[in-house]
């Protein structure tokens, strides 16, 4: 069955990410790598209600290098982004 939670993860609070969210109406959120642009908008609109899904964007962003504690070098987790844009007259995530 569809879990809404099993799509978003997180809400992204950054400094960038909240200065989008007063000035345009999106919102950033940290998503499973697999999902697509329709289950992330059915997931949001699942999630908070009396939300209306204008658009949504993805990203794939690539996990940073880490030198581990031997002299091995490591890596973090690829991760995917998604930044929603609400409809007019939507109700305010944050």
């Amino acid at each position: 069955m569809f879990n809404p939670y099993d799509i978003v993860y997180t809400v992204l609070i950054t400094e960038k990410a909240t200065a989008s969210a007063e000035k345009f109406q999106r919102y950033a959120f940290k998503v499973n790598p697999k999902a697509n642009k329709i289950q992330i908008a059915q997931a949001i609109e699942a999630i908070f209600d009396e939300v209306k899904v204008a658009s949504v964007n993805v990203m794939n962003c690539l996990g940073k290098k880490k030198r581990m504690r031997s002299a091995k070098m490591g890596k973090r987790p690829d991760w995917k982004k998604a930044i929603v844009k609400l409809a007019e007259g939507s109700i305010e995530l944050l």
